[in-house]
């Protein structure tokens, strides 16, 4: 680990006295940390972490008291107070109405990314007017009315209404619509019953997606382990109640010599493996925390 890394996982120690805090914040990197993650920043370190320019690292940590969140909120800066947006409780009351009501459509996108929202902002950030904030109503809120839903599945904008459909779903009224149109219908397949239109659709979308439908016929499976496309193929190898044989060979003719690809497919059949996970940063006594921060020259 070089310098800058050792420094960077000193600045987020759960137990680091304040006194070394304050000196690790004049070095950029530990100073971005500290203000992001740390959930016990005085108010002479907040001060400090504002004064030398990492606001916005400040602006993104849920743990700074209301007030600062407050002014934050209230900086010209619309990184700032999109980072505010992300995370932040409605603490001081009223906070998040602000936001939601911001001019900048950055800051409401990121609003929209908030897991804290109410359903009432929700619902009023699923009419905004921006495009990209109502994508991220669908992303990231699962919890909207019905008929918030309802609306976003017939968003005028094609990709509000794809992310929709992929995410919610889809009442059995809206469906034959989602179908017949173009941009959702790869992601309404899922939904709707296995057929053989469906099976001979010419998007590979489609038909990847009523490959993987749990009510798919044996017949109409057997029709699809034949398909041209290998990402088809391959979720029919991944079926549960795929023979074996079949699965063997469906396998075996999906050998690729790009390792992005096998990658993906390994990852459809659930057979991929994870990079281990990196090794816990260490953890430093105060003696090694000075030696460390001193031959900064901190």
């Amino acid at each position: 680990m070089n310098l800058d890394a050792e420094l960077s996982a000193l600045a987020v120690q759960d137990d680091l006295p304040a006194d070394l805090v304050r000196r690790l914040l004049h070095h950029p990197t530990a100073r971005r940390s500290a203000a992001l993650l740390r959930r016990d920043l005085t108010v002479e370190s907040i001060e400090e972490i504002i004064r030398l320019g990492s606001m916005r690292s400040l602006a993104a940590n849920a743990h700074v008291p209301a007030a600062v969140r407050a002014r934050l909120a209230e900086q010209p800066e619309p990184e700032v107070r999109a980072a505010v947006a992300a995370s932040a409780a409605d603490d001081p009351p009223g906070l998040l109405a602000r936001l939601a009501d911001d001019p900048d459509p950055f800051v409401r996108s990121f609003l929209a990314m908030n897991e804290l929202l109410p359903a009432e902002i929700l619902a009023v950030l699923a009419t905004d007017t921006e495009p990209s904030v109502r994508a991220n109503v669908v992303t990231y809120g699962r919890h909207v009315p019905e008929s918030v839903r309802r609306a976003l599945l017939m968003d005028s904008d094609p990709e509000v209404r794809r992310r929709a459909a992929s995410v919610y779903s889809p009442p059995a009224d809206l469906l034959p619509g989602l179908l017949a149109d173009p941009e959702t219908r790869a992601v309404a397949a899922r939904h709707a019953d296995p057929s053989a239109e469906l099976v001979g659709d010419p998007d590979p979308g489609v038909r990847r997606a009523v490959a993987a439908h749990p009510h798919l016929s044996a017949e109409l499976r057997d029709v699809l382990a034949s398909d041209a496309d290998p990402f088809v193929r391959n979720a029919i190898a991944a079926r549960p109640d795929t023979p074996s044989t079949l699965r063997e060979s469906l396998v075996a003719g999906l050998a690729t010599d790009d390792p992005l690809t096998e990658w993906f497919l390994s990852f459809g059949r659930n057979t991929h493996a994870c990079p281990p996970r990196a090794a816990a940063p260490p953890r430093f006594t105060r003696e090694q925390a000075e030696e460390l921060i001193t031959r900064a020259g901190l």
